[in-house]
């Protein structure tokens, strides 16, 4: 018996239950939900979840040249590696090592350089 080929969803009576659709896995329970997101061809990946302080995703970014757009006031601090970044209005990248933050307002696009695979948080809103 081997391992299956595809991932089944599996009906939990319990207050856990596991809910699988083509486009995201989630973790369901009655305090939290976790959402996985990968952009980039896979190169980003995160994953998303709320709690008592807000909405926050924590992620990975392969090294590569990338573009983001936001729709709310973004805080990231990068948990380890280093992000190169072009704010809005700005003509150069500064760096933000491991243990730095900074912010990107609302309804504005950055661009993000990696050199080396990087850990970040970004927490959302106000």
């Amino acid at each position: 018996m081997g391992c299956p080929s595809r991932l089944d969803p599996l009906d939990y009576s319990g207050p856990a239950r596991l809910a699988y659709d083509v486009s995201r896995l989630r973790f369901m329970d009655t305090k939290m939900a976790l959402q996985v997101n990968e952009y980039f061809d896979g190169k980003v990946k995160s994953i998303g979840f709320e709690n008592g302080e807000g909405r926050a995703t924590a992620g990975v970014m392969a090294a590569g040249e990338y573009q983001f757009g936001t729709s709310e006031q973004e805080l990231m601090k990068v948990v380890s590696g280093e992000l190169n970044i072009r704010l809005p209005g700005e003509t150069d990248f500064q760096s933000y090592p491991s243990g730095s933050e900074f912010r990107v307002e609302a309804n504005v696009k950055f661009d993000v350089r990696v050199e080396t695979p990087t850990a970040y948080v970004c927490f959302y809103g106000g």
